[in-house]
């Protein structure tokens, strides 16, 4: 039997393609923006290339926003290029208008953005949603050159949940997993 004839294989399908897709749907010209980054406190080792921002850390770029308790900021000396931003909080969220129209809203204990491996790892009670659907679970990694996506859940208990919204792109109003 063909997959792509069940629904259910379809619409799991286009979700994982939907989140699979944000970075390049993400607001293509708030990459022309200037970036504004505010936090409490700031320290910089510029031997180690490493920057750690903590305390009610902002950073505004276009429509995208960031915020979080702490952010880890790691720049390729050589190259004075940020290769790394691991950013925590209770939970970090980072959210961003898309060129499609509609917002996607992501949180996590932990963000990690890889920008040498293109990979994106999300760590502890994430959360993405976009108008189309949502997903839920422990741990979502997104290796941006391959779009390949990747979800699990952490122990026996916890599982993947995925929520798909009718065709309408209208963000389900019981976003809560069951």
């Amino acid at each position: 039997m063909n997959p792509l004839r069940n629904p259910e294989a379809r619409g799991l399908l286009a979700l994982v393609l939907l989140v699979a897709a944000t970075p390049a749907l993400a607001l293509k010209s708030d990459r022309d923006k200037p970036m504004d980054v505010n936090a409490d406190r700031f320290e910089s080792n510029v031997k180690e290339g490493a920057s750690v921002l903590t305390g009610n850390v902002r950073i505004v770029q276009g429509s995208l926003k960031i915020e979080s308790e702490r952010a880890e900021v790691h720049q390729d000396k050589a190259q004075q290029k940020v290769n790394r931003a691991v950013l925590n909080g209770a939970p970090a969220r980072l959210e961003q208008d898309l060129d499609d129209g509609g917002r996607m809203v992501a949180r996590a204990k932990q963000i990690d953005y890889d920008l040498a491996s293109e990979t994106v790892v999300l760590t502890g009670n994430v959360i993405v949603e976009q108008p189309r659907g949502e997903l839920r679970g422990e741990k979502v990694t997104y290796e941006i050159a391959t779009g390949k996506l990747t979800g699990s859940g952490e122990g026996s208990a916890s599982r993947v949940h995925m929520r798909l919204n009718p065709g309408t792109g209208e963000k389900s109003t019981d976003a809560k997993a069951k």
